[in-house]
């Protein structure tokens, strides 16, 4: 019967072509604000690593004066050279990563190519595996190359196309600001969206192209960049030497499980306790300790406005649904007499209600493809916008296929009131009045 149905709502549709193109107008424009906002919504919130985000911790401690403490208050964001370099040294986690942003001028060594800058990102062996980077040629560098300063490095996919033609360049150099660093990795094209591992300086950059051991960085004195919070009491000379009071290095750990999150964060606190019994710091244990999903939560990586534009385009749908209505309880009794002449023939309630939903349905199908339309237009537009995350506006089949179930939900819910008032139509009182 489902064709059968089908057939009627297309030959419908000739009949009454104004109202069924208003009510195919009404929901695709509706479809396409919605489906523009939550595709937004949805690039900007999605879990960036969902196979362990429940167990990669982000680390923050509270090394900060005493003067103006408040009991419960958000802690430094970032952690002190010291405590960063000290925490990795006592290894209290599986996997455990410290890390800032740099930048550096590349010589090519070609004379087809000018030197030109790169981003850059100092780290320690342990981040390749704890965010699962994928390699294109050999893997990253050891614990000894943390220890020793060793002069190596990880190179983006876009570097070694640019440098070498997209060949094998595991042991050849990179020159970076002069020094020679050997390539011990290339990595595939990887650029989490948000930038989930530093949500502290560009959250929606594109992805660093030398990956550097953090020691290795700091003896090179390669420039480094992000944000830096310095809070002691005397003028600082080097804010990035090892014992200043300055924060100013991200800091991860990999637990075996999220239930070991509770033992870190113990951990944590009696490290704090231990700084302070020794001088270092002066206020009391004030440790966080946020999973992936947590930090970008309290990190807004979803902007308000993105939230917001996006209750106003559902709240806009529900207004099209509303018209939507109105138009097919015009259009389904405006038929009364052919209703009821089916009635007559022996077609139960049932089959009127089924036949108006059907019809209702392939309304919302019409919609569908015309708001497609209108998301693909919406997306185009968000992605000529200034904000940090417009390239990414892009629709996935994820959202493609979403696009249409929720015209057609969207259309059959619209359809519920006019096919029931319709099926209620008396057959005697329309034969009568023919």
């Amino acid at each position: 019967m489902f064709g059968y149905y089908f057939k009627l709502a297309l030959r419908s549709f000739g009949r009454n072509r104004i109202l069924t193109a208003l009510m195919v107008l009404a929901i695709a424009l509706g479809i396409g604000a919605a489906m523009t906002t939550l595709t937004v919504f949805k690039v900007l919130s999605g879990d960036p690593i969902p196979h362990k985000s429940d167990r990669l911790f982000y680390v923050q401690l509270d090394p900060a004066l005493r003067e103006g403490y408040l009991p419960g208050e958000e802690p430094e964001s970032q952690l002190t050279r010291f405590d960063a370099e000290e925490l990795l040294r006592q290894r209290k986690a599986p996997r455990q990563a410290m890390m800032t942003g740099g930048g550096g001028i590349v010589d090519p060594r070609i004379d087809a190519l000018k030197p030109f800058s790169v981003s850059m990102r100092y780290t320690s062996a342990d981040f390749f595996p704890m965010f699962d980077t994928p390699f294109q040629f050999g893997q990253g560098w050891s614990g000894d190359d943390d220890q020793g300063r060793g002069r190596v490095a990880v190179i983006s996919k876009t570097l070694n196309d640019k440098l070498f033609q997209g060949a094998n360049s595991v042991g050849n150099d990179v020159l970076v600001e002069g020094n020679a660093l050997r390539i011990v990795g290339v990595l595939e094209q990887w650029a989490p969206a948000p930038k989930f591992y530093d949500l502290y300086s560009g959250k929606y950059d594109s992805g660093e192209e030398v990956f550097v051991p953090f020691s290795t960085s700091r003896e090179l004195k390669l420039g480094r960049s992000g944000n830096m919070n310095c809070f002691g009491r005397e003028a600082i000379n080097d804010n990035e030497a090892l014992n200043v009071p300055c924060a100013w290095i991200q800091y991860w750990v990999e637990l075996d499980s999220p239930a070991d999150a509770a033992g870190y964060k113990a951990y944590l606190d009696n490290y704090s306790e231990q700084q302070r019994a020794s001088g270092r710091f002066e206020r009391p244990a004030n440790t966080r300790l946020r999973n992936v999903m947590e930090l970008m939560e309290h990190r807004n990586a979803v902007p308000g406005d993105v939230r917001l534009q996006m209750w106003l385009a559902f709240g806009f749908l529900l207004v099209c649904l509303v018209n939507t209505v109105g138009l097919l309880l015009a259009k389904f009794l405006r038929r009364s007499g052919e209703i009821g002449v089916r009635r007559a023939l022996g077609a139960s309630r049932a089959e009127i209600f089924k036949q108006c939903l059907v019809e209702a349905g392939t309304i919302g199908l019409a919609g569908g493809l015309l708001g497609l339309v209108f998301a693909l237009a919406g997306l185009w537009a968000v992605r000529q916008r200034p904000a940090e995350y417009a390239s990414l506006a892009h629709l996935d089949g994820s959202m493609l296929l979403m696009t249409f179930a929720l015209a057609v939900l969207a259309s059959m819910l619209a359809g519920i009131l006019p096919a029931w008032r319709a099926m209620q139509v008396a057959p005697a009182l329309q034969l009568k009045s023919q």
